[in-house]
């Protein structure tokens, strides 16, 4: 319920009260029960609220029914997490999975919505108008089933040409040998600082705010002992991240997915933040990412320094490292860290490159960890540490010699 109201904090919402009911499922027809629901009724009329939101997808039978009781505007969690990332995508890319997600969760709910389609209302974005009146999807809700399912089938395309343009572009940077570090989380952990404080720019949004970053941010970084890295930053995680999202940001997340190595950004100034932990374990999980080598930061650090709570969680993280991404605590031996992570997948190799191939030593260095290079007469003597592809384009010139 905290969550649910920093949710609504981000969406231009004033909470006047919270209800809770204990029950053992949910009610079929209102989702609450009906002693519950009178409750509820009585408090809206009390504040003079104009908007309810719970704190689970509701079906469309149950929000049918909850407007016709409540008279107000009702939305579900499902719907102000759309109506969050409605307001913060600015690209192309990001407008258009924004639009497929709502587009999606919508469809079921068409028919019958009666009064809950004046909830639809003006507004371009940003906190003006309040949750529920904007977003890009929200002129087809009132079109019918084909349009919409047309409508759909348009985006789906739009955004597989998309996926293939960003599948290229991985690859050229496979091919570039590379590695790619993404920065995964729990949305407003502090990813984007952490990115601009290791790349030494502030190009990447920052704003204490939840779910700021929509669209991946990808930069060029050196971590210890000049190790060239491609540092992504993108979407964060949420407990329950609704799945329509997930489907729609598929392209995105596969930045996670088809990334060498992960930094987990937690937010160690947060009460919460081992449940916030498990919740990204959890969405990792969903998206295949699970097994990706992981570096734990403990960010915010300068906050939860003093706090027992923190020091708790690194308890349970023992191999998590505290740092700050505004102060810089820690940020060089982060990067150690990770280079000592990266190193891991790299095998050991001797090679003889003759002076004809020295273009091949400078993608030796970029790519992986140059140990020894001794210029001899007819070539050049190097020890060093390569990945599987590398190795493969290099074996020619790998000899026994050591």
């Amino acid at each position: 319920m905290r969550e649910l109201m920093l949710l609504a904090e981000t969406a231009g919402v004033s909470a006047v009260g919270v209800v809770t009911q204990v029950r053992r499922k949910p009610h079929q027809g209102t989702y609450v029960g009906k002693g519950k629901l009178e409750e509820l009724r009585a408090e809206v009329l009390r504040h003079g609220a104009d908007l309810v939101i719970f704190n689970n997808e509701l079906s469309p039978t149950q929000q049918r029914n909850l407007v016709n009781v409540l008279e107000c505007k009702i939305l579900d969690r499902t719907e102000i997490i759309l109506d969050i990332f409605g307001s913060h995508a600015h690209t192309r890319e990001g407008k258009l999975q924004v639009e497929l997600a709502r587009l999606s969760y919508e469809l079921p709910r068409l028919t019958g919505r009666g009064k809950m389609m004046s909830r639809i209302g003006g507004g371009s974005g940003g906190s003006a108008g309040g949750a529920g009146t904007r977003g890009p999807g929200e002129p087809q809700l009132a079109t019918d089933r084909r349009h919409v399912e047309r409508h759909l089938r348009l985006l789906r395309a739009e955004l597989a040409e998309i996926a293939t343009r960003r599948n290229t572009e991985r690859a050229a940077r496979r091919k570039a040998g590379v590695p790619v570090i993404a920065l995964v989380g729990y949305t407003n952990a502090g990813k984007s600082t952490l990115l601009n404080a290791l790349a030494g720019s502030e190009e990447a949004s920052v704003n204490d705010r939840l779910f700021e970053t929509l669209d991946p941010t990808v930069r060029r970084v050196r971590m210890a002992d000049n190790f060239a890295v491609l540092l992504s930053d993108t979407v964060g995680f949420i407990q329950d991240l609704p799945h329509s999202l997930v489907a729609a940001f598929r392209a995105t997340l596969e930045e996670v997915t088809q990334a060498d190595l992960l930094i987990h950004v937690v937010d160690a100034a947060d009460r919460y933040a081992e449940a916030q932990f498990e919740a990204v374990i959890k969405v990792l999980a969903e998206i295949g990412a699970d097994k990706i080598p992981a570096v734990v930061a403990l960010n915010k650090w300068d906050v939860a320094e003093d706090d027992p709570e923190a020091h708790h969680l690194l308890v349970s993280l023992p191999e998590a490292l505290p740092i700050s991404a505004l102060t810089g605590y820690n940020l060089e031996e982060l990067k150690m860290a990770v280079t000592e992570a990266l190193s891991k997948r790299l095998t050991p190799a001797t090679m003889h490159l003759p002076y004809s191939k020295l273009d091949v030593l400078q993608s030796v260095r970029a790519r992986g960890h140059v140990l020894n290079e001794d210029y001899r007469p007819d070539y050049v003597f190097v020890e060093a540490e390569l990945d599987e592809e590398m190795l493969g384009r290099l074996k020619p010139y790998i000899t026994a010699e050591e």
